[in-house]
């Protein structure tokens, strides 16, 4: 007997799971009082471990991001890349805080890699050398929201040796009246230099803000050759 029902409890495991059809000899047994406590016990049970297992999900395995530090004559440049694109240029932080930032607030693994970022150093190079004015590097645009990347790609659309306002850039965007939030914008750009908010300036001519300090967004407008712009 006790044979008997291990062979049922394992044609019926096999069967709940959908690993095997009920045999016709199961079936007949299953129409039985016995069977049908049976089946109602097994899937009583097999119910509380759905309800218990089934909304546990294996963790996403965080994304990479490798970054390096470069010189540059407004200082050192820490820059981070994941396989999508350029994430991260930061001229004020220090290692630690940079790492910290992409580690924590942003969830990514992080790994020094001059190989990784090789082709966006020599881009930035190439730039502050004066051998570059345009970029083309991919950008990760996973932390932005919608209404700051319309900000940034229509300040990435601002040329070389120009400068407009915030106002402009408002109203570029289909927002006349919203410098204000397009300043607060810009001043969260997660790659100054690359997308050039530096090019933007307040009413009037005036420089305005911007996270790097004034001077880096002066040495940035020398560099370009247009600070004459910005009286």
């Amino acid at each position: 007997m006790t044979r008997e029902l291990t062979r049922h409890d394992d044609q019926i495991i096999a069967m709940l799971l959908g690993d095997a059809p009920a045999s016709p000899a199961l079936e007949t047994w299953l129409r039985s009082a016995a069977g049908r406590r049976e089946l109602a016990a097994y899937r009583r049970t097999l119910g509380t471990f759905t309800r218990i297992y089934g909304a546990i999900r294996a963790p996403r395995p965080r994304p990479t991001a490798y970054y390096c530090a470069i010189s540059s004559p407004i200082g050192r440049v820490l820059v981070a890349a994941t396989e999508a694109g350029l994430v991260r240029v930061s001229f004020r932080s220090s290692e630690a805080s940079f790492v910290t930032e992409l580690r924590e607030r942003h969830a990514f693994d992080v790994i020094p890699s001059p190989a990784k970022t090789a082709g966006i150093v020599h881009q930035l190079r190439a730039y502050f050398d004066g051998e570059r004015r345009r970029f083309d590097i991919q950008i990760d645009f996973r932390h932005v929201s919608a209404f700051q990347r319309r900000v940034l790609l229509a300040a990435a659309r601002v040329p070389v040796g120009q400068v407009v306002s915030y106002g402009e850039i408002a109203r570029r965007i289909g927002r006349p009246g919203g410098s204000r939030a397009v300043g607060q914008a810009l001043g969260h750009n997660p790659v100054p230099i690359v997308i050039p908010c530096h090019r933007v300036i307040a009413a009037g001519g005036m420089l305005g803000g911007y996270t790097g300090g004034l001077e880096i967004k002066k040495k940035l407008l020398r560099i370009e050759g247009a600070l004459a712009e910005t009286g």
